[in-house]
């Protein structure tokens, strides 16, 4: 039985990433920052731009009246 209520001893994803991360609490989080901006970016130079085109956002319904 855990002491927090909310806590069932599994840390997800993210506490997953964590443990499996080189050095101490600094170095982690230098690279995780390293790696949120890396997805940015990654995001933003090549994957909106594809998908752009497959996104209804010029496709307005309101009439000229």
């Amino acid at each position: 039985m855990s002491l927090v209520p909310w806590c069932d001893g599994r840390d997800g994803m993210y506490g997953w990433i964590w443990r499996h991360l080189p050095g101490n609490a600094l170095i982690r989080a230098l690279i995780s920052i390293v790696l949120i901006l890396a997805v940015v970016y990654v995001l933003f130079q090549y994957v909106f731009p594809w998908a752009e085109p497959l996104l209804p956002f010029n496709d307005v319904t309101v009439d000229n009246q």
